[in-house]
């Protein structure tokens, strides 16, 4: 929260404790919940140059309502701190954007159970040690300030936190469609509250995995792609080059044995003529060639090793005939 929490301030009215009461199992008493204010967002550029618009603001004052508030954005029930009852957008009479525009907040009133585990939470939030929040949120798409098109698509080469003609670039936050959760953090994204943001792909699309990335590239047109889907792109790309790297070692392997079988069973043809040979076939062709030139050896060359017996004469234990002097 942005301003300090009184005391008054702390006790729900009859109106709120209504509002509380749709979230609990049970009625709860005015004197058994702490209630504090906290500002969740604004339409002010942030530390990441990226800001809402006015109407995402009001989307958000519908889609916060009855979120849980953590700690540092751990997602575990034991971090769960808090929620939310009420929100509102508010503008502030006097006060301007960085862009020069009105300068409007989402606020919202939260709740917490007075026990003993929450006394130190409570306690926190009076004397203003746990005051910046960050929010969880995503939306539909981003779009540049420079040129009005989505931020990192094709056709938008600009830069957020560079300047352009005059013109500030950062990314406008559009429709947002999910609020996760919010949450206390040290150091927030924005400077009057705090938040993080995650986005659907350009289009509102959903996250394409590898196979839709791939078919997205065999259109060979121009298609933008999110940095996740760069990043599952990158991955593939050094598996695959991986892979290469193994498979080259593999056919060299055997293009060594194909070569060493066939200055065995065709002598006269030359290097030159069987590495021609070997480059119009793929690995599994060279594989077959070597399996049927290896039974082929066996067969012209009998080899016997030099202490070789007779498996019949081997077979009687009093005869050792090939060593009889």
């Amino acid at each position: 929260m942005t301003e300090e929490t009184k005391n008054s301030n702390s006790i729900p009215t009859d109106e709120e404790l209504m509002l509380i009461n749709k979230y609990t199992r049970r009625e709860f008493k005015a004197e058994e919940v702490y209630v504090f204010s906290l500002t969740l967002c604004d339409n002010d550029v942030d530390r990441d140059f990226e800001r809402f618009t006015v109407e995402s603001l009001f989307e958000l004052e519908k889609l916060f309502v009855g979120k849980t508030g953590i700690v540092d954005h751990e997602s575990r029930s034991k971090n769960q701190t808090a929620r939310i009852f009420k929100c509102k957008v508010e503008a502030v009479e006097g006060k301007k954007t960085l862009t020069g525009d009105d300068y409007f907040k989402l606020t919202a009133r939260a709740y917490i159970p007075i026990t003993e585990g929450n006394r130190e939470v409570i306690a926190s939030i009076d004397s203003g040690i746990k005051k910046e929040v960050s929010v969880g949120c995503a939306v539909e798409e981003s779009t540049c300030s420079v040129c009005g098109k989505v931020y990192g698509s094709s056709g938008c080469n600009h830069q957020k936190g560079k300047t352009y003609g005059g013109t500030l670039c950062f990314a406008e936050l559009i429709s947002p469609y999910d609020a996760y959760e919010w949450s206390f953090v040290a150091v927030p994204a924005q400077r009057e509250a705090g938040v993080t943001k995650s986005f659907k792909n350009p289009k509102g699309r959903n996250e394409m995995n590898m196979e839709g990335i791939m078919k997205s590239l065999e259109k060979r047109c121009e298609v933008a792609f999110t940095k996740a889907e760069c990043a599952k792109l990158f991955d593939y790309i050094r598996e695959l080059e991986k892979d290469a790297r193994s498979g080259k070692e593999y056919r060299k392997s055997l293009e060594s044995e194909f070569t060493r079988l066939m200055a065995l069973l065709e002598p006269d043809i030359s290097e030159i003529a069987v590495k021609a040979a070997m480059t119009g076939l793929d690995t599994e062709n060279l594989k077959e060639f070597i399996k049927a030139m290896n039974k082929k050896v066996e067969g012209v060359f009998a080899f016997k090793p030099q202490l070789a017996t007779d498996k019949k004469v081997r077979s009687k234990a009093s005869q050792n005939n090939e060593f009889t002097i």
